[in-house]
């Protein structure tokens, strides 16, 4: 009868399986009320994740999971696809379980659900903040649509290692940038939630990950140990998280590394003193993948020591090591953690499930009529094959692109027909049945030039290499000479090569680090073999991060760096390609000329024995390498254009600005060119002197501004006291007097300069 008491008094009525939403207590009063019905084991359920097994198949009703779902000892499911599977289990949940807490189930919907869009780092490269809004929007409502209501996405770590294959999921090197851009995405995930703090149907709970630092994990190693000082985290590695935050993110999950030799899951510093305290996030923290038994090989101590104290220091949900449910209880009775512990991480996850709408209609995410209506539609392919082509960034253009849709043109490349490696490498709701380049390039020429196509190569020599870094999702191998020759064959017949080379979409993600950013042996043998036909070659570099490409830029007349984009590669890539759309996108981490000189980043403190920018001179006894210069082969903020643009020198309103003034800056930009195009306009200020050192240079704005051949735009910027405030030495926030320098341009190199002095 306690489940029925319960159920009816939240309206959800179990025995005729009402759905209709209905009006609650307010949510304090409402999770108290339900609290005080809870027994421990029941309150210790409420902290267990689980994972479904396979991501595309149902529980059965007699599993361990299925028992602890009716014992109230299951909270959340991640990585169960489909609305009949859920709505199985909550039912299970809600009907059969002595109170009917509804389950909260939550999948990686990273950059899309069916409707696949480019991958976080690509989205970053378009500058487009509504844009990616809109692609969060588009996946929480396709997410919705098939159940469900939790999203372990933004990811905004940020990373100047590319070597790190997770640099693909996060927004790149910036914190200003990255920081409206974790704004954004929260606020596409979850909308405005309503009176009573819920959700609408067509949002769902984000998740802000990883907290904190593991885009700074050593040799760029997946799971790897993280050290820094606090003032570099407050002032380069936090913004991010704090914008989330502000934003309001309902969840955060802790991070795999340690951040002051202490594990992140048990840093009460980070999650209780910075997150709860300093930052006032009042949603659940959830760990990573299985990290509290992780603890154990950091050495912290056996599985109810670490599980006590990831608790006390802030955890609130434990994913997928069981420890909480395992050992709570037996640390309760030994004094180990209180009831206020369990109490407190109990209620914030009750919380969630309020503000989701769950109690109120737990089956609210469960309509099986939007499956047919809401996912993968032409509005969001349309979405999709729009933002894809803002990702693109040219890299490199003797006159050869946009190509003309006429004569002979030959695709050659291991990724130019593969489906597996449309999506990416985050994207487990991905169907793999999305059209591949050379079916676009076949619609886009079709009556209007020839296609031949040749695979040309493998991935790599290394045919274990291929297979681990696809995790079986490869394309099929062959001999590697044939391939070769069929390629050179094929590309005599024709008047234009065009390659698609890279990485497979599997080897940048989670455990994906690359000791070599180069591309690939037999791929570069290939591109090496195909220059002697003396016939113009562009390269499309598809990848998920950024590579080296020094030999590339030497040797290939065009480069367009394509990223993975989604479920509409094909078609935005030809949009791209033939002219229809000006490259825009714009990197959003520096491009290195070799793996050595990683990490190589724009916003870089100085030295005491500096080079000037731009050297292309060896300095002995200054910060310089012997074999390569310091700047990297393309830097922050580049992106090349079908058309050109002219930027004038800076206009400030005022040379001069109180400490809680404001002044404007500006310049007049002006389409040079012959096509009609985007432009991201860039702004950058430098602390000329301070009381401790400051980066050599910071975006602090940026405006993507859209110009018709021969038309001008004045892009004004305000500059305001946040913009020009920075962490001190005892990590307060401060902005002292003196002169900054303003700098704006279309990249972070090549930037018009005016000086401003703070009183």
């Amino acid at each position: 009868m306690m489940a029925m008491t319960l159920c009816i008094s939240t309206g959800i009525a179990a025995k005729n399986k009402k759905k209709a939403e209905q009006p609650l207590k307010p949510m304090n009063e409402f999770v108290s009320e339900l609290m005080s019905k809870m027994t421990v084991q029941e309150k210790i359920g409420q902290l267990n994740l689980l994972p479904s097994g396979d991501i595309q198949t149902g529980i059965s009703e007699n599993s361990p999971i299925s028992e602890s779902i009716r014992q109230g000892r299951l909270s959340a499911i991640l990585n169960l696809k489909g609305v009949d599977h859920i709505l199985k289990l909550q039912k299970m949940a809600v009907e059969e379980s002595r109170l009917g807490i509804p389950l909260i189930f939550g999948m990686d919907v990273i950059h899309g659900y069916e409707t696949i869009f480019p991958i976080p780092l690509a989205l970053s490269c378009s500058w487009d903040i509504p844009a990616i809004e809109q692609s969060a929007r588009i996946a929480a409502k396709e997410a919705t649509a098939d159940g469900l209501s939790w999203t372990y996405s933004p990811m905004v770590d940020i990373c100047v290692d590319p070597r790190w294959g997770r640099v693909a999921e996060g927004a790149g090197e910036d914190p200003f940038l990255g920081s409206r851009i974790a704004e954004a995405m929260v606020r596409g995930y979850q909308g405005t939630p309503d009176a009573n703090s819920q959700l609408s149907k067509v949002n769902m709970l984000a998740c802000l990950k990883h907290y904190a630092l593991y885009g700074a994990s050593e040799a760029g190693r997946d799971y790897n140990t993280v050290d820094m000082s606090r003032v570099r985290m407050y002032n380069q590695y936090f913004p991010p998280y704090k914008a989330a935050i502000e934003a309001g993110v309902g969840s955060v999950m802790s991070s795999f590394n340690t951040v002051d030799y202490i594990p992140a899951t048990a840093n009460k510093w980070l999650l209780t003193d910075v997150l709860r305290h300093q930052w006032k996030f009042d949603g659940f923290l959830v760990t990573d993948y299985g990290a509290i038994n992780e603890m154990m090989n950091h050495g912290l101590g056996n599985q109810q020591q670490v599980a006590a104290l990831a608790l006390k220091a802030g955890t609130d949900m434990d994913m997928c090591s069981e420890a909480f449910t395992a050992t709570l209880e037996k640390s309760l009775q030994e004094g180990k953690i209180s009831m206020d512990d369990i109490d407190q991480a109990c209620r914030r996850v009750l919380e969630a499930k309020y503000k989701l709408g769950l109690f109120a209609d737990p089956y609210r995410y469960c309509d099986k009529k939007r499956r047919a209506t809401d996912i993968y539609t032409p509005e969001h392919r349309l979405a999709a094959r729009n933002l894809a082509a803002e990702t693109f960034v040219l890299l490199k253009n003797d006159g050869l692109l946009p190509l003309k849709k006429q004569g002979t043109i030959a695709l050659i490349g291991p990724l130019a027909d593969s489906k597996n490696n449309i999506p990416g490498s985050w994207a487990p709701t991905a169907t793999y049945q999305y059209p591949t380049l050379r079916e676009g390039m076949e619609r886009a020429l079709k009556g209007k030039a020839t296609l031949l196509y040749a695979q040309g190569s493998n991935i790599c020599r290394d045919a274990v290499l291929q297979a681990d870094g696809s995790f079986s999702r490869t394309i099929p191998r062959g001999d590697d000479d044939q391939l070769k020759q069929q390629a050179i064959e094929t590309a005599r017949k024709a008047d234009v090569i065009v390659c698609a080379m890279g990485e497979l979409q599997e080897m940048s993600g989670e455990c994906a680090s690359r000791s070599n950013l180069e591309l690939f042996d037999v791929q570069h043998e290939l591109l090496e073999e195909l220059l002697k036909l003396g016939k113009p070659i562009v390269l499309l570099n598809f990848a998920g991060r950024p590579t080296v490409l020094i030999w590339e830029q030497q040797h290939l007349p065009a480069i367009l760096n394509v990223w993975f984009a989604g479920s509409e590669t094909g078609d935005a890539i030809c949009d791209v390609l033939f002219g229809d759309k000006s490259p825009s996108g714009k990197l959003t981490t520096s491009m290195p000329q070799n793996t050595g000189q990683i990490p190589v980043y724009y916003n870089h403190l100085n030295t005491g024995r500096p080079v000037e920018e731009g050297t292309q001179k060896f300095f002995k006894y200054q910060s310089n390498y012997l074999d390569v210069r310091n700047e990297p082969l393309y830097p922050f903020g580049y992106g090349l254009s079908y058309t050109s643009f002219e930027y004038s020198d800076i206009t400030l309103s005022s040379h001069q600005m109180n400490a809680d003034g404001t002044i404007t800056a500006s310049v007049t930009v002006k389409n040079t060119g012959s096509y009609d195009a985007d432009e991201v306009v860039q702004l950058y200020i430098r602390d000329v002197v301070a009381s401790i050192s400051r980066p050599v240079k910071e975006l602090k704005g940026f405006q993507r501004i859209h110009l018709n051949a021969g038309e001008s735009q004045t892009v004004t910027f305000t500059i305001t006291p946040d913009l020009l405030k920075f962490y001190d030495y005892n990590l307060n926030e401060v902005i002292e007097p003196g002169d900054f320098d303003i700098m704006i341009g279309p990249n972070s190199r090549d930037v018009k300069k005016k000086t401003l002095t703070v009183l």
